[in-house]
């Protein structure tokens, strides 16, 4: 029996799989089980963003699991204590307080909860084709109507708007003075790989300031060197009062967090928790991969990368090519046409690529790739196109 006929013997049914069975990884390449090479240009939809493998990371998880893997946040830790310390080097300084989890989904939920008790407000304005995630408060932020149809509609959370991205006019009228927060992606992943407006970032935390509803950042994507700098938010001059973080965190270990500054106040003690969130098994893990990310420098290797990838695919001269965008290392084509058939023939020419919407195609490779591989998935993506 095959690994495919394996899982689908028992998985949920929720996934759309490709029928492949990835088993191996080394940087920016992965093996299925029929010793097929790919370039990994999905990345772990973003969580391998230092690349499969890294001996580091792999070294603390094995000295940790082997010294103490649990420990809940009742006690105090060690491997916790040097995390703070590493996240505290390396975010905003007015970011200085921190609740670690396990996801990008969690994280979101926890903003919306935080900003809610802080504001005592219950308003949540969000973007058009925004992607938060897909648990019930996270859902609700999340633009997508095709994910909240099987649960009845729009009434997940009720206090929720859209307004246009990168529409700064439309701020105005949405942000008022039941709204506990604005969230915001600095690049739309899901929703086409589209970076924010700096007009619109500015005015978005103009309005927050001054209608007293709190900005929050979700960079669980763009976090942790992907688009050429540590944090997006870098790239925008911008410091919110709230930021969500998960994928890249731990190197491939499930971790998110949220970094939020004074503004927020005190929160009631047990009103939010997690078992997980910060055991010392993924914290060790984050370090080791933070650490690996700035000795190898990936922010520079995005940017590096990035721009060798889009100038590239800015190059093809293909009918089928509307417009090439990202930033950093997030890149996406927005084809004329469903991008399904380009994602198939990439595949068939040894590179793994994600969908952004109907139309897109995107690139979200692990850091460490290099130029070589970069020019192969602009040269598969001409022949695939052609």
């Amino acid at each position: 029996m095959t690994i495919q006929e394996r899982e689908d013997r028992h998985t949920s049914g929720l996934y759309q799989k490709r029928p492949l069975a990835i088993v191996r990884g080394d940087g920016a390449t992965v093996w299925d089980s029929d010793g097929n090479e790919y370039i990994d240009c999905v990345g772990g939809q973003g969580s391998a963003n230092l690349g499969h493998g890294n001996a580091a990371v792999a070294d603390a998880i094995a000295r940790q699991a082997r010294t103490l893997a649990s420990s809940t946040e009742l006690f105090y830790n060690d491997r916790r204590a040097e995390l703070y310390d590493v996240l505290a080097r390396i975010l905003p300084a007015e970011l200085d307080r921190v609740f670690l989890c396990n996801s990008g989904a969690e994280a979101v939920e926890g903003a919306l909860k935080f900003a809610r008790m802080a504001t005592r407000r219950k308003g949540v304005v969000a973007t058009m084709r925004g992607f938060h995630g897909k648990t019930m408060g996270a859902l609700a932020a999340t633009w997508g109507p095709e994910y909240r149809e099987a649960l009845g509609g729009d009434a997940l959370f009720p206090g929720t708007t859209h307004i246009p991205f990168n529409r700064p006019e439309a701020l105005e009228a949405a942000i008022g003075p039941d709204t506990a927060a604005f969230v915001l992606e600095l690049v739309q992943g899901e929703g086409g790989v589209r970076p924010a407006d700096p007009a619109f970032v500015r005015e978005a935390a103009r309005v927050c300031r001054d209608r007293g509803a709190l900005l929050v950042l979700d960079e669980v994507q763009t976090g942790f060197c992907r688009t050429g700098t540590m944090f997006a938010l870098e790239r925008y001059g911008i410091v919110p009062d709230i930021l969500c973080l998960a994928k890249s965190i731990a190197g491939g270990v499930p971790m998110g967090l949220v970094a939020f500054s004074r503004r927020v106040g005190d929160l009631p003690k047990r009103s939010h928790s997690s078992t997980f969130g910060g055991s010392p098994l993924a914290c060790a893990a984050a370090v080791a991969a933070i650490g690996e990310m700035e000795r190898l420098d990936l922010a520079s290797r995005a940017r590096d990368r990035g721009e060798q990838l889009m100038d590239g695919l800015r190059g093809l001269e293909s009918p089928k090519v509307r417009e090439v965008r990202g930033l950093g290392l997030l890149c996406g084509i927005e084809l004329r046409e469903n991008a399904g058939p380009t994602i198939r023939g990439l595949q068939e020419r040894g590179v793994l690529a994600l969908g952004a919407g109907p139309t897109v195609v995107r690139y979200l490779p692990p850091l460490v790739i290099d130029a070589r591989q970069v020019a192969r998935v602009i040269a598969a993506t001409a022949d695939a196109l052609a």
